[in-house]
């Protein structure tokens, strides 16, 4: 391997392509604004903390101008998606139109919107936010949780994956 430094113009990207090298699942991350309408985005930067007490983390850019309504919000739910979600994905990676348009979904605690046939879900209280570069990182308590047999959908080196048996 080739040590990389951050030295030059294309080491953003070199860098985003190395970490890219970590396969990770996608979710859609849900919650309700203060008017009651459902947001959305898709999110792979998910992971537990801890069992006891449980808690997740994940992390939203700065850039996004739903930021301020995730960052505000009391309640959201995390949608780990299957591997027949792609579609459930790109459209909430999308930063135009009505994501929920036509969607049927379930709604959880704090009205949040829970989306059927993911490989699990986790209904979240939203507790701790901290700065952290680009980002704005999320760690919160889970207080509801159900989950699937079903295979999840992945991202591994910028393209949606499967797993191999």
């Amino acid at each position: 391997m080739t040590q990389q430094t951050f030295s030059d113009e294309d080491a953003a990207r070199r860098f985003r392509n190395a970490l890219g090298m970590f396969a990770t699942g996608i979710t859609v991350v849900t919650a309700r604004t203060p008017a009651g309408e459902p947001i959305g985005l898709t999110v792979n930067s998910f992971n537990s903390v801890s069992l006891d007490p449980p808690l997740i983390v994940w992390s939203l850019s700065n850039d996004l101008p739903s930021r301020p309504l995730f960052e505000a919000c009391e309640y959201y739910a995390i949608n780990v998606l299957a591997e027949d979600q792609a579609e459930l994905s790109q459209r909430f990676a999308s930063r135009t139109g009505d994501r929920f348009s036509g969607l049927e979904y379930e709604q959880g605690v704090g009205g949040v919107p829970l989306f059927k046939g993911c490989c699990a879900r986790f209904e979240c209280r939203n507790t701790v936010r901290h700065a952290g570069g680009d980002h704005v990182v999320f760690i919160s308590e889970v207080v509801g949780f159900d989950r699937e047999e079903r295979l999840p959908l992945l991202y591994f080196s910028g393209a949606y994956r499967r797993l191999g048996g």
